[in-house]
């Protein structure tokens, strides 16, 4: 069993507009209920501080991330509606970020190269 490590993370943090915090706390049972089936998803849950909210969610590869953005596309879009992406990072190792780096280009992210010798299991 090869334990070369190909995972990717997204780190979006949302800026929720005022008086909005309730509504888009009620979208992130659909977007798990949405990603709860995603056989590339590690890990996928949100996290709070203020009108911040973030998103922590890890995928197996750089595909997964892609098959996870489509099948959210339209929640992600209602999401956009009362909030805006603060910032977006996105960690994995090079050969994977090059898969993504077309792709997300759009959503301007910080990307974080993964650096060799860590522990994958």
């Amino acid at each position: 069993m090869s334990n070369t490590d190909t995972c990717c993370s997204l780190v979006p943090y949302f800026e929720v507009a005022e008086g909005k915090l309730e509504a888009f706390k009620a979208l992130g049972p659909k977007f798990i209920e949405r990603t709860r089936n995603e056989p590339g998803c590690l890990y996928y849950a949100f996290s709070s501080s203020g009108q911040a909210v973030h998103c922590r969610e890890g995928y197996s590869d750089a595909a997964s991330v892609l098959a996870h953005l489509d099948n959210v596309g339209a929640l992600l879009q209602e999401a956009l509606q009362i909030a805006t992406i603060s910032r977006l990072e996105v960690h994995g190792p090079a050969a994977e970020l090059d898969k993504l780096r077309g792709p997300l280009a759009g959503l301007n992210p910080q990307w974080f190269t993964l650096i060799e010798g860590g522990i994958r299991r």
